[in-house]
């Protein structure tokens, strides 16, 4: 099938790419760079068809929709540090933006999948979040809510599609997805910790460091991206994605110096400091991911640990190929 990924040259989608090429799909990227890189596409540059332009153009989105039996839309506003940092850019990114490519892939009746966030249940710290939980946010004027909002509404949008204009659309929400290829530029907490443990610089922990999150690997996530698309009985419906290992940030900060062997010292951060008065964060954050499980059979393999150690060696590997670069010549 011919299939387009918009953010393609992201984290998320990068893997989702290489997953699809494996299948046998004709791919086309949608990126217009500002948070995506070349870098992540390049093994397969010859193998992907790459439109450069934003979600918000109608032409440039027609354009690579055109033709496309399926679309996975993940282009959106990355990390929390983007969007307290550029709340209306991230607003009209994720709900003028998706509007635009629901309505392509209605008109070339491609099957869709729009990748949501676990942002959508803001506060709410139960046991084990279900899809049908309530939604606990705080004042829209804080710009941490105002994307929750902005991705529930996203959900609502791809939601009438199905129901009103029979689009073949599918909902995910993924929890704290690690790997490979993602940076720590935009807030992501696990890339932030290794790249400062490797570099000897103290591990920062935003608050008291008792938030627990789940997290879990791109390995495990872009093959429910592509399974859960194409099954019909996923349509309309909105599915969590995620681990089930629950950890303090400040244990995670502990095993990233376990297993990079690092020295450094930890050291906590108030969120006033990183992100400005009136900051708020969740206490915890853990997915059900039954609906998913019982659908296509998702079931992480990857553990916290063995996350770590790819993301480790990741960067250890870009260290390596920029040194060999630097040096080819003398050798």
């Amino acid at each position: 099938m011919r299939t387009l990924v918009t953010g393609g040259a992201g984290f998320i989608g990068s893997h989702l790419v290489d997953h699809l090429l494996a299948l046998g799909h004709d791919v086309v990227v949608l990126d217009d760079f500002s948070t995506g890189s070349a870098a992540n596409l390049a093994r397969v540059a010859d193998a992907v068809t790459t439109v450069r332009g934003s979600i918000l153009d109608e032409a440039t989105v027609e354009r690579a929709t055109n033709h496309c039996d399926i679309v996975f839309h993940l282009a959106a506003a990355v990390g929390v540090q983007t969007i307290v940092n550029q709340p209306l850019e991230s607003l009209r990114m994720n709900l003028l933006g998706t509007e635009t490519v629901l309505e392509a892939a209605r008109r070339h009746g491609a099957r869709l999948l729009l990748a949501s966030s676990s942002e959508v249940y803001g506060k709410n710290a139960k046991d084990s979040l279900n899809e049908d939980d309530d939604r606990v946010l705080g004042s829209p004027l804080k710009s941490r809510w105002s994307y929750a909002a902005a991705k529930g509404l996203d959900e609502l949008m791809a939601y009438c599609f199905w129901r009103e204009h029979a689009l073949r659309a599918v909902m995910v929400r993924p929890f704290n997805v690690v790997g490979p290829r993602q940076t720590g530029r935009y807030g992501m907490v696990v890339p932030t910790l290794v790249g400062q443990a490797l570099a000897g610089r103290p591990l920062t922990v935003y608050g008291d460091g008792t938030q627990r999150r789940c997290f879990c690997s791109v390995g495990d996530i872009v093959p429910a991206l592509a399974a859960l698309v194409m099954d019909e009985r996923a349509y309309g419906q909105v599915f969590n994605l995620g681990g089930t290992e629950e950890v303090s940030v400040r244990e995670l900060a502990d095993r990233v110096l376990r297993i990079t062997g690092s020295d450094s010292p930890v050291v906590h951060i108030p969120y006033e400091r990183a992100y400005g008065p009136g900051f708020e964060d969740m206490a915890r954050r853990m997915p059900d991911t039954t609906r998913a499980r019982e659908l296509i059979g998702f079931r992480p393999r990857t553990s916290l640990d063995q996350m770590i150690a790819a993301v480790a060696a990741d960067r250890h590997g870009s260290v390596r190929d920029a040194v060999g670069a630097g040096h080819k010549e003398s050798r």
